[in-house]
């Protein structure tokens, strides 16, 4: 098998085979080192327990601004203009830790359970939606990307009617690989594009929120103070995005790809409208499943040797999630979905200081929609072909037609 399949974004769109190569990985070449002309050469983590002692390891594999895999052509670019963003994923410490901390209250138990009442409306009113326009829909189009877009939204302090600008931006960022997603024809202009859009737009809302501030997370950010200091330009616009962004993105992939592992495995759908306890669990398996985060880059400050083999200071090492959350030494089947899997040590969310800041209110969101989704709707099933979309950093289905029967 050529190794070199993986860092091709149509890879991630063909599931059977990026799993399959992965596990020819994870079988014969746990941490390969492959080379190619697109992007800079990089050791690959296939396996649970490298990940995890990658991630354990902050100062040996800290982040950098090229936390995540672009070509070689775009780091240059970015390296002679500077880059565009400057979010968590490109922090560690002691930047981390302040940036953190600025929101991290309002995704705490305590502030999830302030809004979860509002969260169960959002969930009705999709499953509303989804019932005006049955029997038949694209559940992705539908119900899944604009649920969980309409909960961050709401958290963030975007308006409603702006809603559907800030889904065109989210797909055109995380979409670039995907010929139906992307900006033109994403090429280092479209992409800088995109952000600079993001950035006009979130610009105004930080002038707005100085002006007049309000109880929301943008008022935060806008008005934060570092080391004494009003937040810079860059690190504010930048957490406005990757809130903006990977606060919704990730939670639609996996609510639609949790949906269809349910009706691939009906008896597992079975035990959830038996017993709604299990959903807690579930929700836990279908972010495993779908793994919408696929990968995150570090860089070795030293040599250090992992799975026998010396990895050099500045190498770049993949954690690959979605081979780590199939990884036959951690997970008892691991090809299947269980609803009631337990113990379930995915790490979708990353681990350790980076561990996803929003996974509290993701599950809590999945949670509610599938609750009341069991609840009104009997009979459901595939009308088409599921397709996913072709992203290497964040993606999952991008259409899942169903036909569905309500009670």
């Amino acid at each position: 098998m050529d190794y070199r399949d993986l860092l091709n974004p149509a890879t991630f769109a063909d599931e059977p085979y990026l799993h399959e190569l992965t596990a020819h990985m994870r079988a014969h070449d746990p941490l390969p080192f492959i080379e190619t002309d697109t992007y800079k050469p990089l050791w690959v983590c296939t396996r649970h327990a490298d990940i995890l002692e990658v991630e354990r390891q902050h100062a040996k594999f800290p982040n950098t601004a090229n936390s995540v895999l672009r070509s070689k052509e775009i780091e240059l670019r970015e390296g002679a203009q500077g880059p565009l963003l400057r979010t968590l994923i490109n922090m560690d410490e002691p930047d981390h830790k302040v940036f953190r901390d600025l929101t991290k209250d309002w995704f705490m138990p305590n502030n999830i359970r302030k809004v979860e009442g509002r969260v169960q409306a959002i969930a009705k009113a999709a499953v509303d939606r989804m019932l005006e326009l049955g029997p038949e829909i694209d559940f992705v189009r539908d119900v899944a990307i604009w649920y969980p877009l309409r909960v961050i939204m709401m958290i963030l302090g975007v308006p409603e009617e702006d809603e559907p600008r800030m889904l065109q931006l989210t797909q055109e960022l995380f979409g670039a690989d995907d010929p139906e997603l992307r900006r033109g024809d994403a090429t280092p202009e479209d992409r800088d594009a995109v952000v600079m859009d993001f950035a006009r737009y979130f610009t105004q809302m930080t002038a707005d929120r100085r002006a007049h501030p309000g109880d929301d997370v943008a008022t935060v950010i806008a008005n934060a103070q570092i080391d004494g200091e009003p937040i810079g330009e860059l690190e504010a616009i930048s957490y406005y995005i990757i809130l903006a962004t990977a606060g919704h993105d990730t939670t639609s992939s996996s609510t639609a790809g949790g949906l269809l592992a349910f009706l691939e495995h009906p008896e597992e759908l079975r035990k959830v409208r038996e017993d709604p306890a299990i959903l807690t669990p579930a929700v836990e398996e279908a972010v495993r499943w779908v793994t919408p985060v696929k990968h995150f880059l570090r860089y070795a400050t030293e040599d250090y040797e992992l799975r026998g083999k010396v990895v050099r200071a500045g190498d770049a090492l993949m954690m690959l999630y979605p081979s780590a959350n199939r990884d036959e030494d951690v997970f008892d089947e691991p090809f299947r979905f269980l609803a009631d899997r337990r113990p379930n040590r995915h790490l979708a969310f990353g681990h350790g200081a980076h561990h996803c800041l929003g996974h509290l209110l993701a599950k809590m969101e999945m949670r509610h929609l599938y609750q009341e989704l069991f609840r009104r709707v009997d009979r459901i099933e595939l009308a088409g072909e599921p397709r996913l979309a072709h992203s290497i950093f964040v993606g999952g289905l991008k259409s899942l037609p169903i036909r569905f029967t309500a009670k």
